[in-house]
């Protein structure tokens, strides 16, 4: 009986090592699947853009789209060749995109494009001229170390007067939406293990999110909540909100794993403070208007042929296989005209499929007419 006892205690034990630590590793887990299920969607609000499985450019490496067809040529379902094949909005400047359906146009480009980037703090080791001083500037994809904001999904969700839940008392809707914005979970050290497990068993998501307002709230009491603050973007300084008490502390791990940078933070343009542009851009004598833009990197729009992209991957096959259009970050994609075509617009004028155009001048059109500027985009 000693004998059983003795094998008894010490299967027991066994056990006991093998399944205590997963004691705390359990209710981590439990922890993070309740915080998902109480992390629902935006009140109020419907997600823009299409589905994820769904896309307009499905066939984007079709050769068809090579060649280019007359301007007035219909194809086989009887609409326009020359037409918009996809539309792309990039909420947060060199992260990734979603695409529409339809896209509004503002003064600076589609409503919900590059209203948001992302900004470190640069502190010099000297200061001895005003240029020199401490100041947020904004990052993009061209900061090779910072390659990891390609991996950052934001969604938008807009105000939805169908919804169930709507009320135009609501923050969410206040705020004219929310962006939520969408990241990899990244772990190191002894949260590793449990984090891993959670998602090979499902009951982890592979990205954490947050969310922020679209538009910060026009109270008193929460403008300084979002201050006012300049921002560095190439050679302009406008004043931006800085949204940076929302950030989580997991995102700038994400973003800065080895610490190496400045504080970073999410700034979002201010409608009174957009930047003008000069370069290239007609003149407000011509315009009636001085063409201005968010955090896009110089003109409001950026318009891409495909046939144009298509000549160029067949330029460097060899070591591209397979040269996405999306690698190009445009609004607008189209096709129809032949490649580099667009290269001597003036004028672009996109109607729909049943309005002509009856003068030059454009007296009597439909549509939007936007003025082409820089061509060197590519």
């Amino acid at each position: 009986m000693r004998h059983y006892a003795i094998i008894a205690m010490s299967t027991i034990s066994s056990l006991a090592i093998i399944w205590l630590p997963l004691i705390p590793i359990t209710i981590f887990l439990i922890s993070h699947k309740y915080y998902q299920y109480t992390n629902p969607r935006p009140k109020g609000c419907r997600k823009l853009g299409l589905p994820h499985h769904k896309t307009n450019l499905h066939d984007e490496y079709d050769p068809k789209y090579s060649q280019g067809v007359p301007e007035k040529h219909t194809d086989s379902e009887d609409k326009p060749s020359w037409r918009i094949k996809a539309l792309f909005a990039y909420p947060i400047k060199s992260c990734a995109g979603i695409e529409l359906d339809t896209a509004d146009v503002v003064p600076t480009g589609f409503t919900y494009d590059r209203q948001f980037c992302f900004a470190e703090y640069i502190t010099p080791k000297t200061s001895t001229n005003e240029s020199q001083q401490a100041h947020w500037t904004a990052r993009t994809l061209r900061d090779g170390s910072l390659c990891r904001m390609a991996l950052i999904r934001p969604e938008i969700w807009v105000p939805d007067p169908t919804a169930k839940d709507y009320s135009p008392e609501l923050q969410e809707v206040q705020s004219q939406g929310v962006l939520v914005i969408h990241y990899p979970r990244v772990t190191a050290g002894i949260l590793s293990l449990p984090v891993k497990l959670g998602i090979m068993l499902g009951l982890l998501s592979k990205e954490l999110s947050f969310r922020v307002p679209f538009s910060p709230p026009q109270d008193s009491d929460q403008k300084s909540t979002y201050p006012l603050t300049p921002v560095k973007i190439w050679k302009d300084t406008p004043l931006a909100h800085d949204y940076g008490c929302q950030l989580p502390s997991s995102l700038h791990r994400f973003l800065d794993p080895d610490r190496t940078r400045g504080p970073l933070t999410l700034f979002r343009t201010n409608s009174s403070h957009h930047r003008e542009i000069f370069r290239n851009a007609p003149r407000k004598e011509d315009l009636g208007f001085q063409p201005v833009t968010g955090f896009a990197d110089a003109y409001p729009i950026h318009l891409l042929n495909i046939a144009s992209v298509q000549d160029i991957a067949g330029k460097c096959k060899t070591d591209i296989p397979e040269l996405s259009i999306r690698r190009f970050r445009a609004n607008i994609i189209v096709q129809g005209p032949g490649a580099y075509e667009e290269d001597h617009w003036k004028r672009v004028r996109i109607c729909g499929p049943k309005t002509e155009s009856k003068s030059e001048s454009g007296a009597g059109a439909g549509g939007v007419e936007v003025y082409t500027a820089c061509r060197t985009i590519r």
